[in-house]
């Protein structure tokens, strides 16, 4: 046998095992089914009560694995004589949250998200958050709530979200006008958006050092614009004193928008990535009050 031959035949003894499988189309299904189901569990698992029980069967399957180590027989035994009857113990102590997923099941409202892109989902997720900041904003504006709220893009935030206090919640109007309410924990700050979800709240911006800002413009006008010049955020601010909505941006301020008009500010702002949101503020810009006037 020559070299050649005695290499060929140590890498035959010793790593066949470690040689590729035939893969068919059935075991890729097969996989993304079960990894689809497993996943669907945890989404389940997180949002009931069956979060903590899933950590304290973890805990007792590593009490059963060390059992096994030092073979501990009375505990195996007994582990053994329960497993059936905790089985429909859980069946019982869940059978409220089992019937709610199979119901969901039953309206297809698990399957279908499986039926979109993930393009399509997020540009629904981000149109819904959309609507709510715009509403929440006119809202608060009509009653003179301020408000100061900072959208996170390709700039991270980071530092700034570590000065406030952490949320990560669902964007909504009832959240957001409860956060700016006067005499409220919260009130005080800028609300940090991150990926559509409230990160933080209460945080500090930089304040802008350009001394040609208006004189009547407040400590919200000016964290808006600070944190526009370091970074490539949107913010949003809804004055205490007039009710109005102005939004910065690329250390630009434009005052006074309109509902509509803010609304096609953020859709523009969160279209496809490298969109540049300088047109719209062109737009705006040329016809209000920019950051170099003193007039309202």
């Amino acid at each position: 046998m020559d070299f050649v031959d005695r290499i060929t035949d140590f890498f035959e003894r010793h790593f066949s095992m470690f040689a590729m499988p035939e893969i068919r189309v059935v075991d890729v299904i097969e996989i993304i089914v079960v990894a689809v189901f497993f996943y669907y569990l945890l989404v389940w698992g997180s949002r009931t009560r069956a979060k903590a029980l899933i950590k304290g069967i973890l805990i007792i399957i590593g009490a059963v694995v060390v059992a096994a180590v030092f073979q501990m027989n009375t505990i195996l035994w007994l582990a053994e004589n329960l497993f059936n009857v905790g089985i429909v113990a859980l069946v019982v102590v869940f059978q409220p949250e089992l019937r709610n997923a199979l119901e969901q099941l039953g309206r297809r409202k698990i399957i279908s998200p499986l039926l979109q892109s993930g393009e399509t989902v997020l540009r629904e997720r981000t149109d819904r958050m959309i609507e709510e900041v715009v509403k929440a904003c006119f809202d608060m504006g009509r009653v003179k709530t301020g408000a100061l709220i900072v959208f996170e893009k390709e700039t991270s935030l980071a530092e700034y979200i570590r000065t406030g206090i952490d949320l990560d919640s669902l964007v909504t109007r009832q959240l957001l006008i409860n956060i700016f309410e006067k005499n409220t924990p919260l009130h005080d700050g800028a609300v940090i958006v991150r990926e559509n979800r409230i990160t933080a709240a209460t945080c500090y911006l930089p304040l802008s050092e350009n001394m040609l800002i208006s004189k009547e413009l407040g400590t919200r006008h000016r964290a808006a614009l600070g944190v526009s010049e370091v970074s490539d955020a949107f913010t949003i601010v809804v004055s205490e004193e007039t009710g109005k909505v102005s939004v910065t941006h690329e250390a630009s301020l434009v005052r006074n928008v309109e509902e509509e008009d803010l609304r096609r500010m953020l859709k523009e702002f969160f279209a496809t990535e490298n969109k540049d949101t300088q047109s719209i503020f062109g737009r705006w810009i040329g016809r209000n009050k920019n950051v170099k006037e003193t007039d309202e």
